[in-house]
């Protein structure tokens, strides 16, 4: 059985200097690799929106996988693999 051709958008509320947010990249890259699914990764910067600074502030890294919440501050990655594999 062949991988879908979806494409996982993947989305990270990120900052800089943010070593929770670089881990949590790097998680979610070779998870993806891993487990060969396309994944499409948005890094926004929450400092450049006004609206999103408010909502996440502080609460960063915050991780949607295909449009819904699911990590805040660290990438489990055994959980990411199950919504990786469901989203694809």
């Amino acid at each position: 059985m062949s991988q879908s051709d979806a494409t996982v958008p993947v989305t990270v509320y990120t900052r800089e200097d943010c070593a929770l947010c670089d881990a949590a990249r790097e998680t979610i890259e070779e998870t993806a690799a891993a487990l060969d699914v396309a994944i499409d990764l948005d890094m926004v910067d929450v400092d450049e929106d006004p609206e999103l600074a408010e909502e996440y502030g502080e609460r960063v890294p915050y991780v949607l996988i295909d449009g819904h919440p699911a990590f805040k501050y660290e990438v489990d990655e055994r959980e990411l693999r199950l919504k990786l594999l469901a989203a694809s």
